[in-house]
């Protein structure tokens, strides 16, 4: 069947838009969005960009959306590709730190910078940025649990304080290499990632 070739074209006009969205969120954060912004930046009819998301509002939570789709390309998808266990933890780890460090987005994590921005603004942004986070929470928790039950990390570890700690890691490298430039909070966080599971370890 024959796509529709206004559809097609209307897509890539949203994703274009999404992208350059959530590039400029990362660093000016989600209120620094704005319609005509984004239209003036990729050279689109204000008019035109507001048919697609109609109001601030929506165009934040498309972003929140957007940058959820990119965070799972670069970190969640390649992490089930391995098998389940120890591997897996360690490779979900260095897929988080890894896709921060790439700068997939110029200002580092999407959802470190969101979630610093609207963590005690009640609404509907806040609240798909805080399921985001939760989501991801749950996945290292997840994680580290299949490991256990495949006897790969010991009995006796709280793995809901383990993926805490795990987080806590990646988020300080994140805003430590931000705030003061370089690969070093990465190296560090590597480390501490590496010997904190291996100390889990079976």
């Amino acid at each position: 069947m024959p796509v529709d070739g206004r559809l097609a074209r209307g897509d890539a006009t949203r994703r274009a838009i999404l992208a350059r969205a959530t590039d400029v969120a990362s660093i000016e954060g989600l209120e620094g969005l704005s319609i005509g912004r984004l239209a003036a930046d990729l050279e689109l009819s204000k008019s035109g960009v507001f048919a697609l998301f109609g109001s601030k509002e929506e165009l934040q939570l498309a972003a929140v959306r957007y940058a959820g789709d990119v965070f799972a390309d670069n970190v969640a998808r390649p992490t089930l590709e391995v098998e389940p266990g120890i591997g897996r933890l360690h490779a979900l780890c260095e897929n988080w730190l890894g896709y921060s460090e790439r700068r997939i987005f110029p200002g580092g994590c999407f959802f470190f910078h969101a979630g610093a921005e609207f963590d005690a603004r009640p609404g509907r942004v806040h609240d798909a940025v805080a399921e985001a986070g939760t989501a991801f929470s749950a996945f290292i928790t997840h994680t580290a649990r299949e490991a256990q039950d495949i006897g790969e990390l010991r009995a006796d570890v709280d793995v809901s304080l383990l993926a805490f700690e795990l987080h806590a890691l990646g988020r300080a490298a994140n805003a430590d290499s931000l705030l003061h430039g370089g690969i070093e909070p990465y190296r560090l966080a590597r480390a501490c990632l590496r010997n904190r599971i291996d100390s889990a370890a079976s």
